[in-house]
């Protein structure tokens, strides 16, 4: 049986503070892509990363994040069901505005918290 999300939260590239709701028992980590200056490369950083380093319990059917900035300018809740366990990763495209400028925000949301050896 799967148990109730858990709290986290990291800091950006910019030192902007995000919270994340995520499954203990599926989540391993949270990665943040965003365009560096002239946006011809991206730059990527670890956001947060589940402290349990296996899973406690099954996963359940449904794989469920959150990710909010403390400013509140993003809110985004990703569910989806996964019947079968398959599901590695999920990535979320977010369009957000800083000053006069729209930047895609990627975060990669990573699964597969290996089971607790027996």
């Amino acid at each position: 049986m799967s148990r109730h999300n858990r709290e986290g939260r990291g800091l950006d590239q910019l030192g902007n503070l995000w919270r994340i709701s995520y499954q203990p028992d599926w989540f391993r980590l949270l990665k943040l892509s965003r365009p560096l200056p002239g946006g011809r490369r991206r730059s990527s950083l670890t956001l947060f990363r589940n402290p349990a380093r296996h899973a406690e319990a099954d996963p359940g059917r449904a794989v469920r994040t959150r990710i909010t900035s403390a400013d509140g300018s993003v809110d985004v809740s990703v569910a989806l069901e996964d019947r079968d366990a398959i599901v590695d990763h999920i990535v979320i495209g977010i369009k957000n505005k800083r000053g006069r400028r729209t930047e895609i925000l990627k975060f990669v949301v990573h699964g597969g918290l290996p089971p607790k050896p027996r």
